[in-house]
């Protein structure tokens, strides 16, 4: 039986230069195999977790979570894979995968093959297995600083500027810093990419679903 697994959207097409250096490497944005979401994975204090990153519908809800107080939190954001620890001898991550489409949690498996594949296969209670194939069309993501941030650290302050000494010309203004265009890349949260560091969201954070 194949699994259906509702995850994230990415824009259609895939991602150019990737090395073969990067084939064991299961992070970046995943197209799923019928295109209606792009799932982001990165490594989470240890683990790897997957999030929708993008929908094609946007607007989504978990309106299948037999849990009644989930059931209207948006889908965009929502942590698909679970907590999946690398496996001994092989380059593949084991854990669990959050299916939207009937509110269910499943065993799962993540294996990259190649540098633009990457099989998920899902079974419940050790049978009734099935998987699909999500094609790359993100670069790999580096480690999440996210864990390290130290909470409540003081935040760094400029110096007080120095008064001007009397009669001395008033020091001419600066130019502002230009503002960036380009598109936000994953992991950098902005108006092209709302999702930003899956690490970050408390979901995942808070090591919960």
């Amino acid at each position: 039986m194949r699994l259906a697994l509702y995850t994230g959207i990415i824009l259609a097409g895939g991602y150019a230069g990737l090395t073969p250096a990067l084939a064991a490497d299961p992070t970046g944005d995943w197209r799923v195999a019928d295109g209606v979401a792009n799932i982001r994975v990165a490594q989470c204090n240890g683990s790897m977790w997957g999030a929708v990153s993008w929908e094609k519908q946007p607007g989504g809800r978990d309106e299948n979570n037999p849990d009644v107080s989930k059931k209207n939190r948006p889908t965009l954001g929502m942590a698909t894979l679970i907590d999946m620890k690398k496996t001994a001898g092989a380059e593949q991550w084991e854990g669990q995968v959050y299916n939207a489409k009937d509110g269910q949690m499943y065993s799962a498996t993540i294996t990259p093959v190649g540098t633009d594949q990457l099989e998920i296969k899902g079974c419940v209670l050790g049978f009734l297995c099935g998987g699909e194939t999500w094609t790359r069309v993100g670069p790999p993501i580096p480690l999440s600083t996210a864990s390290a941030t130290a909470k409540g650290a003081p935040k760094t302050t400029g110096a007080a500027p120095k008064a001007a000494a009397p009669g001395a010309a008033a020091p001419a203004p600066t130019a502002a810093a230009p503002k960036s265009v380009t598109a936000a890349k994953p992991g950098q949260k902005g108006a092209a990419d709302p999702v930003g560091d899956i690490c970050l969201l408390p979901e995942i954070a808070g090591f919960a679903h």
